[in-house]
């Protein structure tokens, strides 16, 4: 008589996850971020849109799809170049996009439904730190104006409309331009006309005489020097060092429909920015590859010399700067710490765009998914800090740690 095989029982998901785990630790992570693809966590959605401003820090997405990253994540990103962050709001609210290089400050913005629809957004990463500039007209600067200090005194001795431009009315740099005229004694809502003008057109605009001075993303700071209109009065990590920036942004439904996606896309992303500031080679591939006429549009000097530090101010002056844009900076570039989008919150409060004091950390902690960034951060090695919530001195020396975001809204002298 010949006996069966013992009955194999059902291993529970946990088990086989482990077992899985344990296998995977001896192997190259190249093949176990395959196998991770295409195991239990393989992406429910495969293909996905991630809309992109032409800006350099859009960089790591679109590394990610140019260099393959995002095939070792199971996942094929297909970047989807837009005209506006009003655009890439309405396309990620109505599902168009999966995803987007997106302004911090608009993700938070269409959560609480300030400036456009309401509805539940979510943060899987910072694509980037630092790297934006004010700019100043020529005009201004040949009469004076050429910082926040002699903006001031010209402004108070010539009087007219001055117009200042920005991105969108929740974003990073209707913030950062709003933060630095109000450190310099100036109103940007009441001393002041601000615009909203999309970043490609901001050079442009400026040629013709439409604003006296803007804030946005490089290259087009620096593509203003360069043309001669426009001078540098400051850059952002100069009113913020290691400020958040640009994020990986979707709707929550699309989080909890497509973990696994959303997961695996952080993860691509994420590693994308880890090559971009692994050394000048890899840098100075990146500038010539977003360069191209289907990302940015400009020409790759525009680029390759501020994702190093080296900048020029249009005005003779040059210098170089550790604290220039950051695409990784050991996985403290891409955290999505809560403090960060707290404090964004404080300046719509600062601004009006909120009435109320929110509950800060409530929103912060419902848009910024750590749990997903976390799982990303695992399987890229991404090393995390010891808290979701980081300390930071700002220009004019008020400091920021997310602990009282109430009083520190309302501690601003010049605001809404």
């Amino acid at each position: 008589m010949i006996e069966s095989p013992p009955r194999k029982l059902p291993l529970s998901r946990r088990t086989v996850l482990k077992a899985a785990a344990t296998a995977a630790a001896g192997i190259d992570p190249a093949l176990r971020a395959a196998v991770w693809a295409q195991g239990s966590d393989k992406p429910e959605k495969e293909e996905v849109r991630i809309g992109f401003i032409p800006l350099t820090d859009c960089a790591s997405v679109v590394m990610a799809s140019v260099l393959g990253i995002d095939k070792k994540y199971g996942v094929k990103i297909v970047p989807s170049k837009e005209a506006s962050w009003a655009g890439v709001r309405d396309k990620l609210v109505s599902g168009e996009l999966d995803f987007a290089h997106v302004l911090y400050g608009l993700v938070y913005g269409v959560h609480l439904g300030v400036g456009g629809p309401k509805k539940d957004m979510a943060v899987l990463m910072t694509l980037n730190q630092n790297g934006q500039a004010i700019t100043l007209s020529k005009k201004l600067a040949d009469k004076g104006a050429v910082d926040g200090a002699s903006l001031a005194r010209l402004m108070a001795t010539d009087k007219r409309e001055y117009v200042f431009a920005q991105t969108f009315p929740t974003g990073t740099h209707a913030m950062w331009l709003y933060y630095w005229l109000a450190a310099h004694g100036i109103n940007p809502l009441k001393d002041a006309k601000a615009i909203v003008v999309p970043p490609p057109q901001m050079v442009a605009n400026m040629r013709v005489g439409n604003m006296d001075g803007f804030c946005v993303g490089e290259p087009w700071n620096q593509r203003a020097i360069m043309d001669g209109i426009g001078i540098t009065a400051i850059t952002t990590q100069d009113i913020w060092k290691d400020h958040p920036e640009k994020v990986l942004g979707t709707t929550g439904d699309f989080v909890k429909k497509y973990p696994n996606t959303a997961r695996a896309v952080t993860a691509a992303v994420l590693e994308a920015g880890k090559w971009i500031d692994a050394g000048l080679q890899n840098k100075a591939k990146m500038a010539e590859t977003i360069a191209d006429k289907a990302y940015v549009n400009t020409s790759v000097d525009a680029i390759n010399q501020r994702i190093l530090g080296r900048y020029v101010n249009g005005l003779g002056k040059s210098w170089d700067d550790p604290n220039h844009m950051k695409f990784y900076n050991d996985g403290a570039a891409t955290f999505p710490y809560l403090s960060d989008g707290m404090w964004f919150l404080t300046q719509h409060k600062r601004w009006g765009l909120l009435k109320e004091h929110p509950d800060y950390l409530k929103v912060a902690t419902e848009i910024n998914r750590l749990d997903v960034y976390r799982q990303a951060a695992a399987a890229t090695k991404t090393p995390l800090p010891a808290s979701p919530m980081r300390s930071s001195t700002l220009l004019g020396g008020l400091a920021w740690d997310g602990k009282d975001p109430g009083k520190y809204a309302d501690a601003f002298k010049v605001r809404a």
